[in-house]
């Protein structure tokens, strides 16, 4: 499911650089990950996969997130990183965790904004991809300002 997901541009959108790998480089990629770099599928209630989101190490925790173009904009990805926000604060010692989005991609800022993240700066022409350089946001939360689980603690009504 995810190789497939992986090699298709349309599901990486116009922001996001994608790998075209094949089906065995994709599982090999992700059984080597470790606790500090995992990938999780983003799925419906039906358990229909949609997408994915990872935490990894790069200096600090990061986090990255993409769903596939039928399924944005219907709050999935917000709920995502909420869970994983949670989740890493609640799991681990860290004191922050931060995320880049690109400059252009205002649908990837506001999810982080809607989870507390705080936009730190621009990282300008940070990433060379489709032809051309392409600057970056830097959004951050602190453990001091996520205070609480927002998902992980909810029970249902």
């Amino acid at each position: 499911m995810w190789g497939d997901m992986n090699n298709n541009p349309e599901n990486f959108g116009e922001f996001l650089w994608f790998p075209q790998q094949s089906r065995t480089e994709v599982e090999k990629r992700y059984d080597a990950l470790t606790s500090d770099n995992k990938w999780f599928f983003i799925e419906k209630k039906d358990g229909t996969k949609i997408g994915g989101i990872v935490h990894f190490l790069r200096g600090s925790l990061e986090i990255g997130y993409s769903l596939v173009p039928d399924e944005r904009r219907k709050g999935y990805c917000s709920e995502a990183v909420e869970i994983m926000v949670d989740y890493l604060f609640l799991s681990k010692d860290i004191p922050r965790i931060q995320a880049h989005t690109d400059l252009e991609n205002m649908a990837s800022q506001k999810v982080l904004e809607k989870a507390g993240f705080q936009k730190e700066g621009i990282l300008r022409k940070e990433s060379f991809f489709r032809g051309e350089w392409r600057s970056s946001c830097v959004f951050s939360i602190l453990r001091e300002e996520w205070k609480e689980p927002k998902i992980l603690t909810r029970t249902k009504k």
